[in-house]
C-alpha cells in the first residue's frame, strides 16, 4: 500500500515537472535589454490616418543601424552616437531616450544582451557579408525582428538548419565553407 503512495507522488512530481519545463523550454530567448528598444516602432509602425502625424515612425531598414553587416564579419550593434543622431532632438521626453542620452553623456555604451550567437565549441566561421551580398533577408536568420517590440531568438542556428538553407538556395555545403 505504501509503495502506491510513493509511486503516486513520483508520478505527480513528474507531471508537474513536464508542465513546468514545457513552459520554460518552449519559450524563445528574449533577454531584457538596458534600453527597451522597440524594433517595430523604428521599422514598421505606420502613421495613424485618423490622427495628425504627431508621432511619425522612422521606417528604418536593418542596415540603417546595423551598418557593418555588408562590410565586416559582424553586423554589430550600433554605437550610442548612432542612436543620438536622431534622439538628440527627437522624443527627448521619453524615459528610454533619456536613459540613452544619459549613457551617451557618460561616453558609454548600453550593455546590450546578445540574442543570437554561435557557440565557440561549434568551430564555425560565420560572416554576414556573403549572406547580405546574396540578398538573404535578415528575417530568414533572425526572424521577424521588424515586428518585435522586444527582440527574441526565433531561429535555431543549428548546423542542420544552415545546411538545409544552403541546399534550398543551391549554395555549397562543403565543410570548409563554415568550418576553418
Amino acid at each position: 500500500m505504501r509503495s502506491w503512495k510513493v509511486i503516486s507522488v513520483l508520478i505527480a512530481v513528474a507531471i508537474v515537472s513536464v508542465i513546468f519545463l514545457s513552459g520554460v523550454i518552449g519559450k524563445p530567448y528574449e533577454p531584457v535589454q538596458p534600453i527597451a528598444f522597440d524594433h517595430w516602432l523604428h521599422t514598421s509602425k505606420q502613421p495613424d490616418p485618423n490622427q495628425s502625424d504627431t508621432d511619425p515612425a522612422p521606417q528604418l531598414k536593418c542596415e540603417d543601424c546595423h551598418e557593418h553587416a555588408d562590410k565586416s564579419r559582424y553586423a554589430t550593434i550600433p554605437n550610442v552616437s548612432k542612436c543620438m543622431q536622431c534622439h538628440e532632438t527627437m522624443k527627448t521626453d521619453r524615459p528610454e531616450v533619456q536613459k540613452l542620452a544619459a549613457i551617451a553623456a557618460r561616453s558609454e555604451q548600453p550593455a546590450w544582451a546578445r540574442v543570437y550567437w554561435i557557440d565557440k565549441s561549434a568551430d564555425v566561421f560565420f560572416t554576414h557579408k556573403p549572406h547580405i551580398r546574396a540578398g538573404v533577408d535578415c528575417a530568414v536568420c533572425h526572424g521577424p525582428v521588424d515586428q518585435m517590440h522586444r527582440v527574441r531568438r526565433e531561429v535555431d542556428h543549428s548546423m542542420g538548419w544552415c545546411i538545409e538553407c544552403h541546399r534550398q538556395k543551391k549554395v555549397s555545403v562543403d565543410c570548409s565553407i563554415c568550418h576553418r
